[in-house]
């Protein structure tokens, strides 16, 4: 997947540079391309999110030490 990403990156900032302002070619490369990917990204690590989660609730919690007097 990672793969496809670079290559919609590549293709969104083409079309970025060929916008006639750079206003115009920040806002095509920022709609276009990091807000769908970060959305796509979110959504596809929801599972790694979970599994995480899920060993880190499984391990044991440390001891814990006595307060030093």
């Amino acid at each position: 997947m990672l793969i496809v990403a670079v290559a919609w990156i590549y293709v969104v900032l083409l079309m970025a540079f060929t916008e006639p302002t750079v206003v115009a070619g920040i806002m095509t490369f920022s709609l276009y391309c990091m807000l769908p990917l970060g959305i796509l990204f979110y959504l596809t690590g929801s599972g790694r999110r979970k599994r995480a989660r899920a060993e880190r609730d499984a391990r044991p919690a440390p001891p814990e030490q006595p307060p030093e007097a």
